[in-house]
Parts: C-alpha cells; sequence; structure tokens
C-alpha cells in the first residue's frame, strides 16, 4: 500500500517548478517497474477491462497482487535441471535482456547511463529494491531531489548521506549504497571510506560499519591494509580512535578475515585503546570457527592482562563454539574455570554443556548437569527442560521425559507452548496419538497458546499414525478458531496438505498466497519441498525451491536436505553435490546432515572413495559430524565389508564422546556376520548390553544368521529360545532363517518341526519361506517333494517369482528327461518369467553337463539382443570358452537331453526378444528424463 501511495506526480506549479525538473520523465512508472523487476521471470497479468476506471496507484496494485509464475517450455540439450533451476529460478538477480536495458533507480545513481551494473544487481534482493524505490519517491515528495540529481552527477559522499538518511531505515540504506557503489577503484573505495566516517560522525555507526564491512569484502585481503589507511588518515575529523577502530575490526570479522581483526587489535594496543567486550567475544567466536587453537589461546592471555576483562558473554561465546566443534570436554572444562575469572556460570553457561550432551546422545549426562546447576545455586531455565525432554523423546524414552516434564511446576517455572511441542512429538513418535491429544487439549485448558509447530506435529501424527478424518477435522478447526496468525495457519495448512499427498493443491494454495501479497514462510516452503522430494518428483522440488528463492526466503538447512534427499533417492548423486556446493558457496545455512545425505547415498551405490573424500571433505568445512553421521558412516563401511575400518570409524566415535545406539551396532555386528567373523560380532553384543543397550529383533536374526552360516545350529536355536527370555518375539525373517539353516546342513526334518512352530506362533509361510524349501529339497535331491512343495505354495494363494522359477529350472536339468519335461510343462502352464538369472542357470548347465560349445552359442545370441550380462554370467562364458580352448573332458549327453535345454533356451532367448522395445523405451524415458537431457519443465 505504500508503494502506491507514494506514486504521484508533482502539480505544475511555480513553487515546485524548482523541484520537477528534477524527476524523472516517468516516476509514475518506477514503482510498477519495480515491480515487475522484482519478479523477473515472473508473468503479470492484469485486468485491462477494469484498469481504464481505476486510478494509477491500484493498476500498479493489480500488477503486484496478481503475478504467476511462468515456467519456460524448454532447455537446450547441453544443460541440466540442477543449472537451470539454480542459474536461472534460483538467481535474485537473474533477469532478462529486455528488462535489463533500462533501469528507474539507474537513474539517481552515478554515471550508470540508464543501466544498473552487475555490482549493484547481484548484491540487492527484489525486497531491497521495492524499499529503495519507496524511498526515493517518498526523497522527492520532500524535495530531496537536488541530491538525487548531484548524486547522479557525481558519487558525492555528502550527496550519498543526505539521501541515506532520508531512508529512515539502516537495511534499505545499506542497500541504496550498495546500488550507487560504482566499482572497486581506489577513488571509489576511498569515497566509501568517507561516507563511513561522516555517518559515524553523525552517530550511524551500525550503517558505518555494514559500508566498511562490504567494501572489505569486495575488495579482499590483498587490498584491505590500503583500505585501512584510507579509514586511519584523517579520521580525527569525524569520529574517535575507538570508534575507527572498532568499526575496522568488526569488518574483518564480519568478513570472517580473522588474521585483519587480529592486526586491528595490535593497532589498538599500540594507540593504548581498550577493545569492546564484545568486538572481542565476536572474534574469539572467529578464530574457533576458522580453527586457529593457538590464536584463540593467544587472545585469551591477552585479554586477561590487558583487558577488557572477560565476562560471562565472552566464556559463553567460547564454550558455545568449542562445543559446536564437537570438543565438548574443553567447554565443560571452560565452565568450571570461570569462577578463578570472577565469572559465576549462568543458565546460559549451563545450557550451552546441557545441549551439546544432548545432541552427543549423552542425555543421561544432560540430566547430570542439570542436577549439578541446581546443586550450585543456578536456577534452571524453560530452556534447560526442553533441551533436556527433547532429547529423551528423541531417544525414545518417552516416560522419563514425562517424569521430567511433569516436574518443571516443581520448580516454580511455567510450561511453555516450546517444551508441549516437545512432548507431543515425542508421543506422537512413539505412535500414542491419544496422549499427544491429551497434551494439547491440556495446553489449551492452561491457555497456553498452540503455535503452527504444534499443529504441524498433530497433523503430521493423525496422518501417519492415527485416522486421517481427524487431521482434516483438525485444520478445519483450526482455519476457524483463530488460534493462529496467518502465516501459522498457512504453514499448518500446506503441511497437512501434503500428508494427505495432495501436494499440487498445497503448491496451488502458496500460490495463490502470492497472488494476494500474503509472503509464506519458509516452513510452508519446506514441507512441499520436502513432499515432492519424498514422492520422486524432484522437479516439482525444485520449482517450490525456486519460487522461493525468487521471493527472497533464504532457505534453511531443512530445505537442503529435502532437496538432498530428493536427488539421492533418484540416484543422482552428482546433481546433488552440485546443489550442496551451491548453497554453501551462497551462504545458505549447510548442517552434517547435508552432507550426512549424500554420504549414506554414495555408500548405497557401493561409491566408498567418494563417501570417504565426502566425510573427510565435511570436517575440512568445518562441519563436525553428529552421532548420525558417525551412524551412516559406519553402516556405509559395514556395507561395502569394510569391518576394519568400520570399527576405526566406530573407535573415534566412542572418543568424541559420542553414543552409539542400536543401529550403530547392528550395523557392526550385521557386517562382521556377513564376513562370516561371528566371534567379533557376538562380542559387540555383549558391550552391547554393558552399555545398557537391548538388543532388538534385528541384532537377534543377523546373530543367528550368522551361526547358521557357519553350520552352529544348536547356538543358533539355543539364541532364538533365548528370544522369549528377553521379551522378544520372532518374526518371519527369524524363522526363515533358522529354516535356511536346516536345509543348508540337509536337517530337512528339523526344517519342518520348525515349520509347524512357525505355524503355532501366527505367522503364515511367505514366498521366501517356499523357495528356501523348494531350494532344500532340490538340493538334497528329492525332487519330488520340491514339486509338491510347489503345488503347496500355489494352492496356497502364494504367487511364485522368478526365485521359484529358477530353482526349479536348475533342478529340472538335473533330472531324467521324461521327468524334466513333466515339469517344465508345470512351469510354463504357470507363466515362467525369465532373467538374467535364468539364462545364467541354463548357460551354467550347457557347460555342466559337456555342452560348452552350446554356451557359447547361446550367450552369444543374447548379447546380440543386448540381455544385461552380470558378473556371474561373464565367468560362465570364460569357463565355457576356457573348456573349449584346453581341450577338456567333454560328458557324453544324450541327443534328446541336449535338444531339450535348447528349448528351454529358446524360450528364454524368446522372451528376451518379445521385451526387447519395452525395455529400449524404458531405458529411452530413464534417458529423457535424467537429469543430464531433461527437455522440459511442468508450465505452471
Amino acid at each position: 500500500m505504500l508503494v502506491c501511495q507514494n506514486i504521484v506526480f508533482l502539480p505544475d506549479h511555480s513553487k515546485h517548478s524548482s523541484h520537477s525538473q528534477f524527476l524523472p520523465a516517468s516516476f509514475a512508472g518506477i514503482c510498477a517497474s519495480a515491480t515487475r523487476r522484482s519478479y523477473s521471470g515472473l508473468e503479470c497479468k492484469s485486468n485491462s477491462s477494469k484498469r481504464r476506471h481505476l486510478p494509477m496507484f491500484f493498476n500498479v496494485r493489480r500488477l503486484q497482487n496478481s503475478f504467476k509464475v511462468h515456467w519456460s517450455s524448454s532447455l537446450s540439450p547441453s544443460q541440466t535441471l540442477i543449472s537451470k533451476l539454480l542459474n536461472e529460478y534460483c538467481s535474485s538477480s537473474s533477469s532478462d535482456s529486455g528488462t535489463r536495458a533500462f533501469d528507474y533507480i539507474a537513474q539517481f545513481l552515478p554515471s550508470n547511463n540508464g543501466t544498473l551494473k552487475s555490482i549493484s544487481v547481484n548484491s540487492v534482493t527484489t525486497n531491497d529494491r521495492r524499499r529503495v524505490t519507496v524511498g526515493l519517491s517518498k526523497a522527492i515528495k520532500l524535495y530531496q531531489g537536488y541530491a538525487l540529481k548531484g548524486l547522479s552527477r557525481n558519487f558525492c559522499p555528502f550527496f550519498l548521506v543526505k539521501i541515506m538518511k532520508l531512508f529512515e531505515c539502516r537495511e534499505t540504506a545499506f542497500a541504496f549504497f550498495k546500488l550507487a557503489f560504482k566499482d572497486d577503484s581506489e577513488e571509489t573505495v576511498r569515497t566509501s571510506c568517507l561516507v563511513a566516517h561522516i555517518l559515524a560522525s553523525e552517530r550511524l555507526r551500525f550503517l558505518a560499519q555494514d559500508i566498511i564491512s562490504w567494501v572489505v569484502a569486495r575488495v579482499g585481503p590483498g587490498r584491505s591494509k590500503n583500505l585501512v589507511a584510507f579509514m586511519w588518515e584523517g579520521h580525527c575529523e569525524y569520529e574517535s580512535d575507538l570508534s575507527v577502530l572498532d568499526t575496522l575490526m568488526r569488518a574483518f570479522m564480519k568478513s570472517e578475515m580473522h588474521f585483519g581483526a587480529l592486526e586491528i587489535l595490535s593497532k589498538m594496543r599500540e594507540v593504548g585503546v581498550t577493545p569492546n567486550a564484545s568486538a572481542i567475544s565476536i572474534l574469539f567466536r572467529l578464530l574457533l570457527r576458522a580453527g586457529d587453537y593457538g590464536a584463540v589461546w593467544k587472545l585469551f592471555r591477552d585479554v586477561v592482562r590487558k583487558g577488557p576483562p572477560p565476562n560471562n558473554y565472552m566464556f559463553n561465546v567460547i564454550i558455545l563454539e568449542f562445543c559446536r566443534k564437537g570438543w565438548s570436554r574443553i567447554g565443560e572444562g571452560l565452565l568450571h574455570v570461570m569462577t578463578k575469572f570472577r565469572c559465576a556460570p549462568d543458565v546460559y553457561s549451563y545450557n550451552i554443556v546441557i545441549n551439546a550432551n544432548c545432541l552427543k546422545g549423552q542425555s543421561s549426562d544432560a540430566l547430570d548437569w542439570v542436577n549439578l546447576m541446581i546443586a550450585n545455586g543456578c536456577k534452571p531455565s524453560i530452556a534447560t527442560f526442553s533441551t533436556v525432554i527433547d532429547a529423551f523423546c528423541k531417544e525414545g524414552n518417552v516416560e522419563l521425559a514425562r517424569r521430567i516434564f511433569d516436574e518443571i511446576e516443581d520448580m516454580g517455572l511455567s510450561q511453555n507452548t516450546i517444551v508441549y511441542n516437545s512432548m507431543i512429538s515425542g508421543y506422537v513418535k512413539a505412535r500414542d496419538i491419544g496422549q499427544a491429544n491429551l497434551l494439547f487439549e491440556e495446553m489449551r485448558t492452561k491457555d497456553i497458546v498452540p503455535d503452527g509447530i504444534t499443529f504441524n506435529i498433530l497433523v503430521a501424527g493423525h496422518y501417519r499414525y492415527g485416522r486421517e478424518e481427524d487431521g482434516d477435522r483438525l485444520l478445519r478447526d483450526l482455519s476457524v478458531s483463530g488460534l493462529l496468525h496467518d502465516s501459522s495457519l498457512c504453514d499448518v495448512t500446506v503441511a497437512g496438505l501434503c500428508w494427505a499427498g495432495r501436494y499440487d493443491e498445497a503448491m496451488k494454495f502458496l500460490e495463490d498466497l502470492l497472488e494476494k501479497g500474503i509472503p509464506p514462510s519458509v516452513v510452508a516452503f519446506n514441507s512441499i519441498i520436502a513432499a515432492y522430494g519424498s514422492a520422486g518428483l524432484e522437479e516439482r522440488a525444485f520449482y517450490a525451491y525456486g519460487t522461493m528463492v525468487k521471493f527472497g526466503l533464504t532457505p534453511s538447512s531443512s530445505t537442503c536436505s529435502s532437496l538432498l534427499i530428493s536427488l539421492v533417492r533418484k540416484g543422482s548423486l552428482d546433481e546433488a553435490r552440485i546443489v550442496l556446493y551451491d548453497m554453501i558457496a551462497k551462504g545458505f545455512p549447510v548442517t552434517n546432515r547435508a552432507f550426512t545425505i549424500l554420504l549414506d547415498g554414495y555408500f548405497r551405490t557401493g561409491d566408498v572413495n567418494t563417501a570417504e573424500s565426502l566425510w573427510n571433505e565435511m570436517k575440512g568445512r568445518g562441519v563436525f559430524p553428529d552421532a548420525v553421521a558417525f551412524a551412516a558412516f559406519i553402516n556405509g563401511l559395514c556395507m561395502c565389508g569394510l569391518m576394519e575400518d568400520a570399527y576405526d570409524v566406530f573407535s573415534d566415535m566412542l572418543r568424541k564422546g559420542f553414543v552409539p545406539n542400536n543401529f550403530v551396532y547392528n550395523s557392526l555386528i550385521g557386517g562382521f556376520c556377513k564376513v562370516g567373523k561371528l566371534n567379533e560380532a557376538l562380542k559387540l553384543e555383549r558391550e552391547m548390553k554393558k552399555r545398557g543397550l537391548l538388543p532388538d529383533l534385528f541384532t537377534t536374526n543377523m546373530i543367528i544368521g550368522g551361526l547358521c552360516k557357519q553350520g552352529r545350529m544348536k547356538l543358533a536355536i539355543e539364541t532364538f529360545m533365548d528370544m522369549y527370555r528377553m521379551g522378544l518375539s520372532p518374526d518371519i525373517v527369524t524363522y526363515n532363517t533358522l529354516i535356511d539353516g536346516y536345509c543348508k546342513a540337509f536337517d530337512m526334518g528339523g526344517a519342518d518341526d520348525l515349520l509347524m512352530k512357525m505355524s503355532y506362533s501366527g505367522w503364515e509361510p511367505d514366498i521366501m519361506t517356499y523357495n528356501i524349501r523348494i531350494h532344500g529339497f532340490c538340493t538334497a535331491r528329492k525332487i519330488n517333494r520340491a514339486v509338491m512343495i510347489l503345488e503347496e505354495l500355489i494352492s496356497a494363494g502364494v504367487v511364485p517369482n522368478t526365485v521359484t522359477y529358477n530353482t526349479m529350472i536348475n533342478a529340472v536339468c538335473n533330472v531324467v528327461l521324461d521327468h524334466a519335461m513333466i515339469l517344465s510343462a508345470k512351469l510354463l502352464k504357470m507363466a515362467f518369467v525369465p532373467n538374467t538369472v535364468t539364462a545364467n542357470v541354463l548357460l551354467s548347465q550347457f557347460c555342466k553337463q559337456g555342452m560348452p560349445e552350446k554356451a557359447i552359442f547361446w550367450g552369444q545370441k543374447l548379447s546380440e539382443i543386448h540381455v544385461d550380462f552380470d558378473e556371474t554370467t561373464h565367468k560362465i562364458m570364460n569357463r565355457a570358452y576356457h573348456v573349449l580352448q584346453e581341450g577338456g573332458e567333454l560328458i557324453n549327453t544324450s541327443y534328446e537331453k541336449s535338444v531339450f535345454m535348447d528349448f528351454l533356451m529358446y524360450i528364454t532367448y524368446d522372451y528376451f526378444c518379445r521385451t526387447k522395445p519395452s525395455r529400449e523405451k524404458d531405458e529411452s524415458s530413464t534417458f529423457k528424463t535424467s537429469f543430464s537431457q531433461f527437455n522440459t519443465l511442468i508450465e505452471v
């Protein structure tokens, strides 16, 4: 509305003639043009029929409120979806060439010839431009056109300061300075320094600091010494030594140039100026984030000797940064020594250490710190309890969390929305929706106002673990209750639609809000990006992300994680890495979770080297792994069979103070069982119990599987019986593992007995059970029993799969011809569907039965139709060639058996021939929709 009110023409009166000459010829279109440029790439539509009868300001408002996102219809073949979306739709500076041809704001800037330089365009957001436009219109209304005209002729610091003061807003004034900044020449830098001096002299030091920080970042460390010299010479006319040096020190710190900040500190000591305690605290933070620990302790000694004396804030900053680096023990030690420097640890000091322990999974230690805090006479805050309660809820220990929750009021504290959200979330994750609803009603009884997070948790709980109609009812009640303001209600509504699977409807809702001028929050966009990613619609997820960035919203760490998850699930790991680096380059918040997602994706594709390099890169970038990252890395190494490396990482995890959970132990136990190191697996199981972790069903199943692989069936059954004593109930995997163990030991009677026990326990055999038994009887040469199991499978309504068919085909080739033909007829009647394994079975049988030339012949025929051979196929073919070349002893096979096997092979070959067009179509479709050849985008 403010934009509209400032779109005016000055009347043609003589008293205004002295100022009207400075007005641009078409200034009334500034705001409309700014609105159009703010959404370059967005199509604006207005109702032209109504526009004729309405004032000018209404036309502009219609332009602002009735745009619609428009996607380009095609991409060049060489462009990828990621580069297209990141460069075109996610760039705040993107605009078409026609729009850049002339810019109204540029008329007021020095020597720009009607266009903005790339420096100016890339340094401000669309919202900044809009506010600058409003401020310029206000300046003209206040008859300050002479200052605008003076600045347009020359980059004059006095005119620039006068205009900046008119904005009456630090952010807008700073945005105008960035637009007016000409280049990085020495003259421009000197002028900028003078602007900062003038602002400081007029008690606008924070704005002066913004300007110097930005210029320092632009010129870089190489020219920063010259800038310091510019600022120092002649500063006495405008500001004190402390003022100018403090500005320079903060500028270097904001630009993350800690060496420059340390040099300014030395200059302060040289001229006898004591730095500000807050500036020293910021310098501690910068040094710790840079990992320069030597400089940290040197600075600490300097502060103790020369001042300013350490205070609680300074200690809290140091403790916080050490804890963020993963060195919580150093943080705890600093808390203990605070009293030596006449600083008593406060609630913030304790909360930092408590939170660090919770993040490491050491919730019990965190609770000990709460008790120590109380014993030392420091009263916990509601944030203290909220942190501990949230940690126990995430661990699944909802009962202990509830006990702490109930003790809050005994401490003289009042429960708030945040602590209720933690408890409600804990109950939802435990699938106890009833208790979550009771807590919600308790909130309302105590007049504690729920927020958007509360409703998001409840709506998600109803859709995931409760009844969808309850989630719908909650959304309807919420829309008419007035409990939430518009932005929070929008977040909950979008989340509810996403949980219901109505993704496009949720996106349409967001677009409608944007058309009405109501800006949604990052939370709403995160919900829809995560939903699209989970549904495999990564192009729609990037569309939502592009829209979000376009409207000036800064993505959160959750945004980055959701986009990476969508790409990793698709298998587009290289594209996911591009997105990660792009977000880091743009300064978006990227946490260890983003690296963990990508790390896990590389392990699942077997790319161990890239995963390990990403792990090292993460630490090199100052992003330190948490318990989840360690768990993912250990699990990935175990999946690849690198058990020594996995155990080394596990030991490193313990040294850093992280507490491993069941997932970590299960990964290691499963990995050791897989490589046959059962003793190490059993040792880890015992260690797991000592740490207070109870082996779960996955743990026991893996131990049983490892014992069965080694033929130690007696011990496997003992472990099976121990499950009942531990309160665990065997599942279908447990029974199938034991049945398979008996079959491999040729103890078919034991397998049958266990099958009976399985039936008595309420478990029905699945296809895996039947396949194990069929394979067992075939291996024992009891083909008739295998056929009986096959018929039993069909009568039970279980559909045979390719494993069933391939097992029987392998058996068919080893029986007498008449019997083999009968069995083949049965398989063909059941719509036998061959695959690569079928081909391997038949090729292998050709070699075993003395027909290597047949194996080579059919192998060549299959390769001609581009059948996907695997490693086993190549080994079989190499063996066939070797037999022919070496002239090995050939087994005489009857002509009838040879023809019969040719018949089976022909059926397989014919099936591959008939399915070849569809397979090529699928491959073509996959290729066309891949990120490297994505040719079209969805048009909205």
